[in-house]
């Protein structure tokens, strides 16, 4: 009897240490416990467990370009904004300098399909070379968004059928599109600017207005298109122009001063306005223009594209005649917008365009 009332106790004791036992064997998250409970503050930064994280890869023409400098800033604070939204790293975004070449950019595109990358968005080296890098892209099934610089456009012949091949490409896929500014607008607020301007651009008073055209890349369509008709805007006013120099600057402000400086060597008082692709030419030109004596607004005009804030503050003082508003803020905007919208399976449409703006002297 004693014996069994011994081990009674003992099995008493053995139950009675193990209900009072320390919770160091309780499960826990990292030993398969699936019922353990997060933090009442939601432990920290880590994505939640159904969060997706998208990788988006942008190609930009050149890093040091001053518009691009500015639309890849905007692309990054949008998807940055929208991270800080989602409460982690919901977009992941890699961006490459193209270098301004075309063969580098085709590489950095073919690493980005190697990659994997859930969307691509592209500002192209050259337009031409666009059917090239939708097919990469389109063949790997990965969203493409063009941006800024326009791909050869839509144009029918007279059967009525699209005439160029990445038109046809972009037009029939659901998963490509282009976000820009057309560049025809940019080239008519020129060449309008000019034209409501008291002596209507003829600064010498000899009934015609000579101008010089720094050009920023033959090949590249916005080039183009301003180049026309920034001019057509003044023969369609009825003013009669004359051409003394049309040449090539590749949107360099250098290369801006100095086919300005020789063209105003060459032909000096002669020279009414200077046309300039983009602000950053025209600053160049500018430079040029103050170091042969003359005035921008007393005996010269000087126009550019894009409103850097520095030449808003010229057009503002009057040592800028004026430029046009190429929206970045708005490009970049809707650019991130699409291809949000791409990677959540939404349709969307092939061409978006944002308008451009005068800036004139207030």
């Amino acid at each position: 009897m004693k014996r069994m009332l011994a081990l009674l106790l003992a099995l008493m004791m053995c139950f009675s240490l193990a209900a009072c036992g320390g919770g160091g064997d309780a499960p826990t998250a990292d030993n398969g416990g699936s019922d353990a409970q997060a933090p009442a503050d939601g432990g920290g930064d880590a994505a939640p467990a159904d969060g997706e994280t998208y990788n988006i890869g942008v190609a930009i023409y050149k890093f040091d370009d001053n518009f691009m400098t500015l639309y890849r800033q905007d692309i990054q604070a949008y998807f940055d904004a929208e991270n800080e939204k989602a409460g982690y790293e919901k977009y992941k975004v890699t961006l490459v300098d193209s270098n301004n070449d075309m063969a580098t950019q085709t590489n950095q595109i073919q690493t980005f399909i190697t990659q994997k990358m859930d969307a691509i968005i592209c500002n192209l080296v050259q337009t031409s070379s666009s059917e090239q890098i939708v097919n990469l892209c389109v063949e790997a099934d990965i969203p493409l968004v063009l941006i800024n610089r326009e791909p050869p456009g839509d144009e029918k012949d007279a059967d009525g059928n699209i005439i160029d091949e990445t038109a046809k490409v972009i037009l029939d896929n659901p998963k490509v599109c282009y976000v820009g500014a057309d560049a025809r607008q940019s080239g008519t607020y020129q060449g309008e600017i000019i034209a409501s301007l008291p002596d209507k651009g003829d600064r010498n008073g000899d009934g015609v207005v000579s101008y010089v055209m720094i050009i920023g890349d033959p090949e590249n369509s916005d080039a183009q298109y301003r180049t026309e008709f920034s001019i057509k805007a003044l023969k369609d006013a009825g003013i009669e122009c004359e051409e003394l120099v049309a040449q090539v600057g590749n949107w360099d402000t250098a290369q801006g001063q100095t086919i300005a400086a020789n063209a105003l060597t060459q032909f000096g008082d002669k020279i009414d306005v200077i046309f300039c692709n983009n602000d950053g030419m025209a600053l160049g030109a500018y430079a040029s223009i103050t170091a042969a004596g003359r005035t921008v607004g007393e005996d010269i005009y000087l126009v550019g594209v894009d409103a850097l804030e520095e030449c808003v503050e010229m057009v503002n003082n009057g040592t800028m005649t004026g430029t046009v508003k190429n929206d970045d803020v708005g490009q970049a905007n809707k650019a991130c917008e699409v291809t949000i919208e791409l990677l959540e399976g939404k349709d969307i449409q092939n061409y978006y365009w944002v308008d451009y703006a005068k800036v004139v002297k207030e």
